[in-house]
C-alpha cells in the first residue's frame, strides 16, 4: 500500500512536468533541461527557476523515463531522435531553448542523443542573432580549433553581423567536436548549425564525418516511401472519328506557278542568285523588270551595311569587369537607405555659417591640448557639439516618427558618420551636449579607428538620436544632401570652408571671411519647416560665436 502511494505521489510530480512545454511555449524560456542519475529536472525563465520534479529513486527513473516514452513530443522530443537506448537509466537526457533576448551571448544550441547511428550526446551551436535586424551572418575566422577545450565565456569565434565583427562566446564547458562552417563562410541564416560541442574528449573523434541534418527530418519521406502505390488509371476509350469523305485539293495550275520576267531580269537575278519568287514585279502585268531587281539588290545592301555595324558595335561593347561581392554591413545599409528614401518625406535646408572665430577658437583650444598632452580638436568635433547643443535647444528635432505618436528623446546621442573599405558606419556618441570638446574628440577618434578595424559592438552604433556627415573637411565637397537614418528625423550634411569676398563697411571696401555651407535633411512627419529653420538658427549662432559652447 504504501508503495502504491509512493508511485501516485510521483505520478502527480510527472503531471507538473507537462507544463514544462507550456512554460517554453508561452513564456519565453531561456533554459530547459532534463537530467538523470539522480540530477534535478528544471525550467529556467528569464528570472527565476521554476523546478519541477526531483529524479532520483530508481522507481521513480522507471516511471518517468516510461512516461517521457510515451509522450515524446510533450517534451520537446522528436520520435526520430528517441530511441530505446536513449531511454535506458543512467542515460542524460536534455534540451535547450535561448531567449531571443540575449545578445552576444545568444546562441542557438540544442541537445542530441544517442542514436541508431552510435553518435554520443553532442551539443548543435546555431548562428546567433548579434543585432535586431539580423537575418544572417558570416564567420570571419575561429578562434578554437576542433578538439580543443572550451569554457563559459571564451571566444570560439568571430561573427560578422549585419553592422561589425561581434565575438561569439561558448556557453557551456565541453569539447569543440566539428566545425560546420569554416572560416570565411558566407550568408549562414541565424539558427543554422555551426558547430558541434561533446562533454567527453573521447567522443570528438566520432564526429569528424558528421554533417548536419537538411532541413526537415527523414520522417516525412519515409511516410511517402511507405504510401501506397496509387491505382493505376483506366484507359478512357475514345471514340473512334468517322472517316471524312476524301476531297481533292485544288491543285494550282501551271499559270499560277509560272514567273514573269523579262530576260535582261531573269539573267542579273542568275548572276546574283536572287530568288525571283521574293520579287514582287512592278512591270505590265505583274512582269519583273531590271529595276526590280535593281531595288532588290539595292536594299539588301543596305541591310548588310546595317548589321555590320551592329556587330562590330556588340564586339567593342564587350567589357572587362570584377565582380566584388557584398559585404554585410554595406547589404544591410543599402537595405536601410533604400527604405529611407522610399518611406520618409525628405525636405533640406541650408544655410552658410562664417567659421572665422570658430577655427580661432579652435586653434587656441589646440595650443591647450598639445601642452597637456590631449587629442587635438577637429572642425567636426565643434560642429558635433555645436550640432548636440541646437538638439537640445529645439528638442523637436531630436524626435522619431512611429505610426501612433511622435517619440522625443531626452538624451542627445550623435551618430558621427565613418567611412571605411568595407562601407559606411555610423558609431554613436552618447550625450553629447553634455561632454567637453577634449572628451568629444577623444571618443570620435576611438569609434573611427574601431570601424576602420571592423571591431565596433553593438553599443558602439545603437541607440543614436541624429546624424552627423561630414565630407567637406576630408574630401572638400562643397554641399551636398544626405539621406536620413531611419529612425531619426534629421541628419546634417556638413560641407567645407572657403575663402569668400564679403562687403565692407565703405561703399569701396570688401573683406574676406570663411564660410562653411550646412545641409539639415528633415523628415517632415517629425520636423516641420520652421522648427527645422529653427534649428538651422540655433546652429548657427553656437558656429559663429563659438565662445558661447563653453558656457
Amino acid at each position: 500500500m504504501a508503495y502504491a502511494s509512493h508511485i501516485i505521489n510521483h505520478s502527480r510530480k510527472l503531471l507538473q512536468l507537462r507544463n514544462v512545454p507550456k512554460l517554453t511555449r508561452h513564456d519565453h524560456a531561456v533554459l530547459v533541461r532534463w537530467f538523470s542519475n539522480g540530477a534535478q529536472s528544471s525550467a529556467c525563465k528569464r528570472e527565476d527557476v521554476a523546478k519541477v520534479c526531483p529524479v532520483g529513486a530508481p522507481a521513480e527513473r522507471e516511471i518517468v523515463s516510461k512516461f517521457v516514452a510515451r509522450n515524446p513530443v510533450s517534451f520537446g522530443l522528436s520520435t526520430n531522435n528517441l530511441s530505446r537506448k536513449t531511454m535506458r537509466l543512467g542515460i542524460p537526457m536534455g534540451g535547450v531553448v535561448y531567449s531571443r533576448e540575449l545578445l552576444c551571448l545568444q546562441v542557438l544550441s540544442r541537445r542530441g542523443f544517442s542514436s541508431d547511428a552510435g553518435l554520443p550526446p553532442h551539443q548543435e551551436i546555431g548562428m546567433p542573432s548579434l543585432s535586431p535586424t539580423m537575418m544572417e551572418g558570416n564567420i570571419a575566422r575561429w578562434l578554437k580549433k576542433e578538439g580543443d577545450k572550451v569554457t563559459p565565456g571564451e571566444v570560439l569565434c568571430e561573427v560578422e553581423t549585419d553592422k561589425a565583427t561581434v565575438e561569439m562566446e561558448c556557453m557551456e564547458e565541453g569539447y569543440l567536436a566539428k566545425i560546420i562552417k569554416g572560416d570565411g563562410s558566407k550568408e549562414i541564416k541565424v539558427g543554422e548549425i555551426i558547430a558541434i560541442t561533446v562533454e567527453e574528449e573521447g567522443d570528438v573523434a566520432k564526429f569528424k564525418d558528421y554533417s548536419p541534418p537538411a532541413s526537415g527530418s527523414g520522417a516525412p519521406a519515409a511516410k511517402d516511401s511507405a504510401a501506397p502505390p496509387p491505382p493505376p488509371k483506366k484507359p478512357v476509350e475514345q471514340p473512334v472519328p468517322s472517316p471524312e469523305p476524301k476531297t481533292p485539293k485544288p491543285t494550282s495550275s501551271a499559270s499560277e506557278d509560272r514567273i514573269f520576267a523579262s530576260p535582261l531580269a531573269r539573267k542579273l537575278a542568275e548572276d546574283h542568285k536572287v530568288p525571283l519568287s521574293s520579287i514582287k514585279g512592278t512591270g505590265p502585268d505583274g512582269h519583273i523588270v531590271k529595276a526590280d531587281i535593281e531595288d532588290y539588290l539595292a536594299s539588301r545592301g543596305k541591310e548588310v551595311s546595317v548589321l555590320t555595324p551592329k556587330i562590330k558595335d556588340a564586339k567593342l561593347a564587350s567589357l572587362d569587369y570584377v565582380d566584388i561581392p557584398h559585404s554585410q554591413i554595406r547589404k544591410i545599409t543599402a537595405s536601410r537607405l533604400l527604405f529611407s528614401k522610399q518611406t520618409i518625406p525628405h525636405y533640406y535646408l541650408t544655410v552658410d555659417t562664417c567659421v572665422d572665430k570658430l577655427m580661432d577658437l579652435r586653434s587656441q583650444l589646440n595650443s591647450l591640448q598639445e601642452a597637456s598632452g590631449g587629442k587635438r580638436i577637429s572642425v567636426n568635433d565643434l560642429v558635433i557639439k555645436a550640432a548636440a547643443l541646437a538638439l537640445r535647444k529645439v528638442p523637436q528635432c531630436n524626435s522619431s516618427w512611429t505610426d501612433d505618436y511622435i517619440r522625443q528623446y531626452n538624451n542627445v546621442n550623435i551618430n558621427v558618420a565613418v567611412q571605411t573599405d568595407n562601407g559606411l558606419y555610423v558609431p554613436v556618441i552618447r550625450d553629447t551636449d553634455k561632454k567637453g570638446l577634449s572628451s568629444i574628440a577623444e571618443e570620435v577618434k576611438k569609434v573611427a579607428q574601431k570601424a576602420k578595424e571592423n571591431s565596433l559592438k553593438p553599443e558602439d552604433y545603437e541607440g543614436g538620436t541624429f546624424t552627423v556627415s561630414n565630407l567637406g573637411g576630408p574630401f572638400g565637397i562643397k554641399q551636398f544632401c544626405a539621406i536620413i537614418n531611419p529612425p531619426q528625423a534629421g541628419i546634417l550634411a556638413v560641407g567645407s570652408a572657403e575663402k569668400r569676398v564679403i562687403p565692407g563697411s565703405g561703399p569701396d571696401q570688401f573683406n574676406f571671411a570663411s564660410y562653411m555651407s550646412v545641409t539639415l535633411s528633415c523628415d517632415h512627419r517629425v520636423i516641420d519647416g520652421a522648427i527645422g529653420a529653427e534649428w538651422l538658427k540655433a546652429f548657427k549662432g553656437y558656429i559663429e560665436n563659438p565662445e558661447s559652447m563653453l558656457l
